[in-house]
C-alpha cells in the first residue's frame, strides 16, 4: 500500500485519505464506531460521485429491455440469416436512439474506483497488526491533521476486521452477513430484469426460439448473489458493510429508474 505506484497515487491513496478524514470527523464528534460510520459515509460519497454514470447505465439497460418484444420478433423473422438479423437489430437500435455500447462505458469507468475501494478495505480491515497499519497509513496521509494515533475497528460492538468464515470463534450469527449480501444482490438483479410481457404476447412468443440473452441474464441473476454472498463470507465485515450500503443505494436508484416512463 505504501509503494508509490501510479495506481496507488491516483486511486488508493485519495480513497484512504477520504476514509480517514471521515473517521477523524466521527472521532472528533465522539460518535462510537467511527470506522463503521466512516465506511458508510464514504460509500454514500462514492455512490453520489458515480450517480450520473450509473444513471446512464441503468437507463440504457431499461431501454434495451423495453425492446425485447421487438428483438424477439426480429429473431423469428430472420432466423437462420445472421447478416439480416444483425442489420435489423442495428436498424431497431437506431430507430429508438439506443447505442448498445452506451451502458458498458459507465460500468467500465466504475471498475477502477470499485477495485480501489476493495484494495483499501481489504488492507485496512484485513491487517492483523494495527500498530503497523496505523504507521503505514500515517505515511500516506496528506495532512498532519489526519494522522492517526490508533484505529478503532469496532462498530456496534462488532470488530469490522473479522470475517464471517471465523464463525466458529465469533458466533454463528456471522452467517447472516453473507445472507443479507446475497439477498440484496438478488433483489437488485431482479429489479434489472425485463418486465414480463402480457399473456397475449407470451402465446405468440411460444413459437420463437429460446432467447439466449434472456437465459444468460437469468443465470447471472442466480450466480451473482451467490458469488457476492461467498465474497462476504470470506472477507472482513467492513467490506460487506460497504457492499451492502452500496447495494441499498443501487436498489433505490434502480427503482427510481424503473418508475420513470
Amino acid at each position: 500500500m505504501n509503494s508509490s505506484t501510479l495506481w496507488n497515487q491516483i486511486v488508493v491513496w485519495p480513497i484512504i485519505n477520504l476514509l480517514v478524514a471521515f473517521y477523524k470527523l466521527f472521532e472528533f464528534l465522539h460518535i462510537p464506531g467511527p470506522l463503521g460510520f466512516a465506511i458508510i459515509l464514504l460509500t454514500i460519497s462514492i455512490r453520489l460521485l458515480l450517480y450520473p454514470l450509473m444513471q446512464t447505465q441503468l437507463k440504457s439497460a431499461k431501454k434495451m429491455a423495453s425492446l425485447k418484444p421487438h428483438l424477439d420478433a426480429i429473431n423469428i423473422k430472420h432466423k437462420g440469416d445472421k447478416a439480416k438479423l444483425s442489420q435489423a437489430q442495428m436498424d431497431l437500435y437506431k430507430q429508438h436512439g439506443i447505442n448498445p455500447a452506451a451502458g458498458c462505458l459507465p460500468l467500465l469507468l466504475q471498475f477502477p474506483v470499485l477495485i480501489g475501494l476493495y484494495s483499501v478495505f481489504a488492507h485496512v480491515l484485513g491487517n492483523g497488526n494495527l500498530e503497523t497499519l496505523v504507521g503505514e497509513l500515517n505515511q500516506i496521509l496528506y495532512l498532519p491533521l489526519l494522522r492517526l494515533g490508533s484505529l478503532d475497528l469496532s462498530f456496534f460492538g462488532v470488530n469490522l476486521g473479522i470475517k464471517p468464515s471465523d464463525f466458529q470463534t465469533h458466533g454463528w450469527w456471522l452467517f447472516s452477513i453473507p445472507l443479507i449480501t446475497g439477498i440484496l444482490q438478488w433483489y437488485q438483479m431482479k429489479l434489472m430484469m425485463p418486465i414480463p410481457q402480457t399473456q397475449a404476447i407470451q402465446k405468440t412468443d411460444e413459437k420463437k426460439p429460446e432467447d439466449t440473452a434472456a437465459e444468460v441474464q437469468k443465470q447471472m441473476a442466480m450466480i451473482t448473489p451467490v458469488m457476492f454472498g461467498y465474497f462476504a463470507f470470506q472477507f472482513p465485515l467492513g467490506l460487506a458493510l460497504y457492499w451492502n450500503v452500496f447495494g441499498l443505494f443501487g436498489i433505490m436508484q434502480q427503482r427510481r429508474v424503473n418508475a420513470q416512463k
